[in-house]
């Protein structure tokens, strides 16, 4: 943009360097926001919304969730696999059942702020 040309948003072009450099300084990697993104678009899918609800509350077998969520084994199995890749969930096995958890704390802290954020 021209040095003295008008911002449409502004009034004027005026470049905050001070601010650039602050932005700069601490703006996270293309990989990081990539990986970030990734992790939003795992969010952004209401089965898997409602598979973490679940586990919110309890860990649970694929068989349960497919009961509660009135789906098919497979169909959880699926959704359970893109959750686990995103580090959302964990597995416990015991015999031949395996359990699924949210994966830690921060998961947790995640569900719970963006309830909070959508019931302001």
């Amino acid at each position: 943009m021209e040095k003295n040309k008008k911002c449409a948003m502004c009034g004027k072009h005026e470049v905050h360097y001070d601010l650039l450099e602050i932005i700069n300084n601490n703006l996270p990697s293309d990989e990081k926001l990539f990986d970030l993104s990734e992790l939003f678009k795992t969010f952004g899918d209401s089965t898997r919304m409602k598979i973490l609800f679940v586990l919110f509350e309890s860990e649970a077998c694929t068989c349960d969730l497919a009961e509660v969520l009135k789906m098919t084994p497979p169909a959880i199995s699926h959704q359970l696999k893109i959750l686990q890749r995103a580090k959302l969930v964990k597995t416990r096995r015991d015999g031949r059942t395996v359990y699924y958890s949210l994966a830690d704390a921060h998961v947790r802290t995640i569900i719970s702020q963006g309830i909070e954020h959508i019931e302001e």
